[in-house]
């Protein structure tokens, strides 16, 4: 494998949608979501193992996640969990992770990945990534991978690229909020629009030269600690300075501004598994179009329904269409899945009666 190949695993998230499996203590990223008896972390670094050396596999996660961590990936040591204070998006904590990579190997290119997404068809993945990689090595380019949309999707932000790019990589135009269903009809019609997965590759060298130009008040903030990196005096270092850097996401920071932005259209089944409903998606479903992990379920004209439980009772349900059924220790979810975007609200809404 080659020993300059690195990958940030981004696993920091809460993901409040998947409430109440997903909780602030216990998130996606370390649950079991498909039923497949590995957890989304382990799958992610699974697939990303079979192209980049799994001790140049950096976890960033939040510092009460760091037991989980070492839990759930036992080949990963303690030095490649970075561990944030606190939840500062995207920006700053890839940052102070591109710094590190840095420090250890100026030559690294690396992939920032997230830890909860689905992707089928792996051996289409790994040669996705190692074309980037190709790319980046040669040259001062920020790309990253675009999915070829199937229907006009309103949870995803989109990628505008070149229309005229007629080449495999296109030059990306313009980054796109998460639109309203007419735009994003619109986006689908024009061809040259695909959904932003989060997935981002560049040349170590590369994007600090992109932070040094588009976000030097940041950028200066955590070079500070650069000769403490990998040492004994990170911590102290981090602890006090983290907290302070600016709440901001790694495409509204650099992508947005950056002028050397391609983009590759995966080649991949991807899903972002960000809400029961996509999980659904991706779930064996019974010929009502029913979903269920883990539960024993007695169901009677009811279709179009996600089931969960993490114990092995009977759950009966009859006449029920298009609902998430979530039971976990004390807990019962009966919700539309029409309305699977407010869970995070209903979250929000406990926390403040409790």
């Amino acid at each position: 494998m080659n020993k300059n190949y690195y990958a940030i695993l981004m696993a920091g998230g809460v993901g409040s949608r998947f409430w109440p499996v997903s909780t602030t203590d216990f998130p996606k990223q370390f649950h079991d979501m498909l039923g497949t008896g590995e957890t989304l972390i382990q799958k992610t670094f699974s697939r990303l193992s079979q192209i980049i050396p799994k001790e140049n596999i950096l976890i960033l996660t939040h510092e009460s996640y760091n037991d989980i961590v070492l839990k759930q990936l036992p080949s990963v040591n303690q030095e490649q969990i970075i561990l944030e204070p606190a939840m500062r998006n995207t920006a700053p904590c890839i940052l102070y992770a591109s710094l590190k990579i840095k420090k250890k190997n100026p030559n690294a290119v690396m992939v920032v990945a997230p830890s909860d997404h689905w992707i089928e068809d792996e051996m289409q993945f790994v040669a996705n990534l190692q074309r980037s990689f190709d790319v980046c090595e040669r040259e001062e380019t920020l790309m990253t991978l675009g999915i070829l949309p199937t229907f006009p999707n309103t949870g995803y932000g989109y990628i505008e690229f070149d229309k005229l790019d007629s080449r495999p990589i296109k030059k990306v135009v313009q980054f796109r909020e998460k639109p309203n269903y007419a735009t994003a009809r619109k986006f689908i019609q024009s061809r040259n629009y695909l959904w932003n997965a989060g997935i981002f590759l560049w040349s170590v060298q590369s994007i600090l030269k992109a932070f040094e130009e588009f976000q030097p008040e940041m950028f200066l903030h955590f070079m500070k600690g650069y000769d403490l990196y990998n040492t004994e005096d990170e911590k102290a270092f981090i602890t006090e300075n983290y907290p302070l850097a600016e709440n901001v996401s790694i495409d509204y920071a650099i992508m947005e501004n950056a002028k050397n932005v391609f983009v590759l259209p995966a080649t991949f089944d991807w899903n972002d598994l960000g809400t029961w409903g996509s999980l659904h998606e991706k779930l064996d479903k019974d010929e009502n179009n029913n979903a269920v992990v883990n539960a024993k379920v007695l169901l009677e004209n009811s279709s179009n329904n996600i089931i969960r439980s993490d114990a092995k009772k009977i759950i009966v349900i009859d006449g029920l269409h298009d609902y998430i059924i979530v039971d976990k220790e004390g807990i019962l979810l009966i919700y539309p899945k029409s309305k699977e975007q407010d869970i995070k609200s209903i979250v929000k809404k406990l926390e403040v009666q409790n």
